[in-house]
């Protein structure tokens, strides 16, 4: 443990806001996190579990616009966009079609990689420190195509991947099949991304808490942050159930909740919920190896402490609490079309998990120092890949507060780019 820095108040405790907490606490300062909740209602719990260097295209991408369009009108489709006059939904949306571009994918690709591939670094060093067996394995992810409209598209991105340095093989119907002996595909053809990895992320979430506290760190449950205190460029204090916290440096998580905390400090960061949803089944009658994507149903299959979660779905709406059965049902009954011998039933509503993804309007993560206020570093709007990018936010929210180099170029990740 090195010398005591100086103390860090962490606000929202998900994946991002552990990993913070744990990197801060490692280069020796004192950490505090407060979390709305109990730790265990965020997104970094029940999504995919997936580490993924593939995903260097940000969301706002060509295409996207048209392609969500299409399925708003399709209760069942894997992205929807509940009609709403509110004004917050009106303005991300303008500035997601203004963003969805080749030269956003152009310009972001390589900065995406770079932050995937530390990620996956830290993992595997993660992985080996004492206390922390959270099911890591490096076995790629299967994007798995049944229409030859979806194997052109996702052979091209393969492509790219390739000419970035990215480990990727094109597999045939038989070779996707080799990989899968102990359940039967309906596919035709595959692009396998073995840069990728997978892990179980509730293991994960839980020994980050228990080494977090075993490093002297606190965390604060039921802490809703209502206030600032700014005074001079500074915030002064975070006041929370009914208390003032306070530290040298404030991390600003907070996930889909990122919009409502930047505006009680002044800030305007653009985020929309995506809400997605999962379950988990038995992987034991036709097991399946390997992580994948069921690409034209948008859904995620990954195998994970015995079991085989299957998640999907972004509905971009408020901040809700209801589950829509039919999103669910969209899941459910795309998995037999590419796992014929899987016999899902949809699962009773106290099985189903849902979670909002913090989407930013361009598909990139917010990451930096305030310009307004000195002593905030805000860390989110990271969509789908929070769990992916975890540990490399952590690690460079650590740096940051040193106003040391960052092991990655984060210059891409102003977080008032749209102020």
């Amino acid at each position: 443990m090195n010398q005591q820095k100086g103390a860090a108040l962490i606000i929202g405790g998900g994946i991002t806001g552990l990993a913070s907490a744990y990197y801060l606490l490692k280069s020796g300062w004192k950490v505090t996190l407060l979390d709305k909740g109990d730790l265990h209602d965020n997104c970094s719990i029940g999504n995919a579990g997936m580490i993924v260097p593939s995903h260097f295209i940000p969301l706002a991408a060509p295409g996207m616009v048209s392609k969500g369009i299409k399925w708003m009108f399709n209760s069942r489709s894997p992205f929807y966009v509940k009609p709403s006059l509110d004004f917050s939904l009106i303005s991300w949306g303008l500035k997601f079609m203004k963003s969805a571009t080749e030269a956003n994918v152009e310009r972001a690709a390589p900065h995406l990689r770079d932050y995937h591939l530390l990620s996956k670094h830290l993992y595997e060093e993660l992985a080996r420190e004492e206390g922390f067996d959270f099911g890591l394995e490096e076995k790629g992810i299967l994007m798995l195509y049944k229409t030859e409209k979806a194997g052109e598209e996702e052979i091209h991105v393969g492509k790219q991947g390739q000419q970035l340095g990215l480990d990727i093989d094109m597999l045939s119907r038989e070779q996707v099949q080799a990989l899968e002996p102990g359940v039967k595909l309906d596919v035709a053809g595959a692009v396998h991304y073995r840069c990728d990895a997978h892990l179980y992320p509730t293991a994960l979430v839980n020994q980050l808490i228990k080494s977090i506290k075993a490093k002297g760190g606190e965390i604060v449950q039921n802490a809703e942050v209502t206030g600032f205190d700014i005074q001079n460029g500074e915030i002064k204090s975070v006041k929370a159930a009914g208390k003032a916290y306070s530290g040298d440096i404030v991390v600003m998580t907070g996930g889909s909740w990122l919009p409502q905390l930047s505006k009680m400090a002044g800030l305007s960061i653009p985020v929309m919920p995506g809400k997605g949803y999962s379950f988990m089944e038995p992987n034991t009658e036709h097991p399946i190896v390997h992580p994948a994507l069921l690409l034209e149903a948008r859904v995620a299959v990954t195998p994970m402490n015995g079991q085989v979660r299957f998640g999907g779905t972004m509905e971009l709406a408020a901040l809700n609490n209801q589950i829509n059965m039919n999103r669910v049902e969209g899941i459910v009954q795309s998995i037999p079309k590419y796992y014929p011998e899987l016999n899902v039933a949809v699962p009773a509503r106290e099985k189903i998990w849902y979670g909002f993804r913090p989407c930013s309007p361009d598909g990139l993560p917010y990451l930096g120092y305030s310009k307004k206020i000195n002593n905030l570093i805000v860390a989110g709007g990271h969509g789908m890949m929070g769990i992916s990018l975890g540990p490399a936010t952590g690690k460079i929210v650590a740096e940051m507060a040193e106003r040391a180099a960052t092991s990655v170029d984060t210059s891409l990740y102003d977080p008032e780019r749209y102020n």
